[in-house]
């Protein structure tokens, strides 16, 4: 028979109200609590990341190509698709896909108000899929065959400015020599809650930029690179490098948005200084349980003593209750920060402001290896610091505990 064990298990099932049992439950709680924050802090944090990015790439993509140059305006030099990378780049294993885009400045008026806007022309290799997460309003563009199309995508922010809705027509005035103007129809109203994107793109057909810049059919403003994991962005990127053209050259999606990324790091550095901040309150609450229930059961260490156990086989009774709180604390935990996880990320039961946040409601994305690692480091972290204050049982003198009452 495992004595401590058994001696431990009868102490957990004793009927008798004591301050222990009180601060037991504290004990239990806090480590359900602390670990249920970290699981939904966690969960949060790389929803949160997540949707942002997603957000980027659905507009801007993982990596653009395009040609060197020293024009800093919206207008870009043409780039031909008929090139060595664009032929091959099949054979980068990370590539998901690419598309040929072009963007150009434009004025785009309604009967009532005007905006600078920025139209980028798209194709029908546009990858809709990643960009329908924004659509909120409206269907996609329909290309036609022989022409360019009429149709445009707007954002939320750019139709609440011109008071314009679906189905509604304007003009795009493109501010060139000589200037020319199109008129053109609304099918689509996006938002991704990015002011930087919102404020000032719309999409179009590429096939009406290659007609407003004289351009044919072959010739394109820069390529859109989308990879499979952005973990391997900046490796892609090299190989990308290496196989463009010596006048071209490519621009990372952490290079185009530094702000965001940066930002996006010092949350990381602050969601670990919150998590450490709780696993120390955490350890500190099971120190306190186990040197009340030390001192509670100071006599019971003495009898023990007298009986011939050594301090080892007693500070094991104490250990073994530390892992019981523990245990229960970690399913509590679980069940309530997945729990609300689960919650949240169904019926999205709070809300952000999107102007400030960049999205509607607080983010969910349940990373499980990543609950597995917070389990494990609470378990491994609390189990090492129960371990010190019951190395107060040797310091105990049998006399004194035996005489001592609680």
């Amino acid at each position: 028979m495992n004595l401590p064990r058994f001696i431990a298990q009868r102490i957990q099932k004793t009927n008798t109200t004591t301050f222990t049992s009180t601060v037991t439950k504290i004990g239990i709680s806090s480590i359900a609590i602390g670990l249920a924050v970290m699981i939904i802090s966690f969960s949060i944090l790389i929803g949160f990341k997540k949707t942002i990015k997603e957000k980027l790439f659905s507009l801007s993509s993982h990596i653009q190509v395009n040609k060197i140059t020293l024009n800093q305006s919206f207008e870009e030099t043409p780039l031909t698709i008929n090139t060595k990378f664009h032929q091959n780049y099949r054979k980068i294993p990370e590539i998901r896909h690419l598309q040929v885009v072009a963007n150009k400045a434009g004025l785009l008026k309604s009967i009532e108000e005007h905006a600078g806007i920025v139209i980028k022309g798209v194709g029908k290799d546009y990858d809709w899929d990643t960009f329908n997460e924004n659509l909120v309003e409206g269907r996609k563009i329909n290309f036609k065959d022989t022409t360019y199309s009429d149709e445009i995508i707007i954002s939320k922010k750019i139709a609440n400015q011109l008071k314009i809705k679906l189905s509604d027509e304007v003009r795009i005035y493109f501010i060139q020599n000589p200037p020319r103007i199109r008129k053109v129809k609304v099918v689509g109203i996006y938002d991704t809650g990015l002011e930087e994107f919102d404020k000032n793109f719309i999409l179009g057909d590429l096939a009406l930029i290659q007609k407003m810049n004289d351009w044919n059919n072959q010739t394109v403003g820069h390529y859109e690179i989308f990879i499979k994991n952005f973990d391997q962005l900046d490796a892609t990127a090299k190989q990308v490098f290496d196989e463009i053209d010596q006048d071209m050259q490519i621009l990372r999606v952490t290079d185009m948005f530094p702000a965001i990324f940066d930002w996006l790091s010092l949350m990381d550095r602050n969601i670990i200084v919150i998590i450490g901040l709780i696993l120390l309150v955490a350890s500190f609450n099971m120190i306190s349980v186990l040197l009340v229930m030390m001192m509670e059961r100071t006599p019971m260490i003495g009898l023990l003593k007298a009986l011939g156990s050594d301090n080892a086989k007693i500070r094991k009774i104490f250990i073994y209750n530390g892992l019981t709180i523990i245990i229960k604390g970690m399913a509590y935990g679980n069940i309530i920060g997945l729990g609300f996880c689960f919650l949240q990320k169904e019926f999205k039961i709070i809300p952000l402001d999107s102007e400030s946040y960049y999205m509607s409601f607080v983010p969910i994305s349940i990373d499980w290896l990543t609950v597995l690692w917070l389990n494990v480091v609470t378990v491994i972290l609390v189990w090492a610091v129960i371990t010190i204050p019951t190395f107060v049982v040797s310091k105990m003198k049998l006399v004194e505990s035996l005489k001592f009452k609680s």
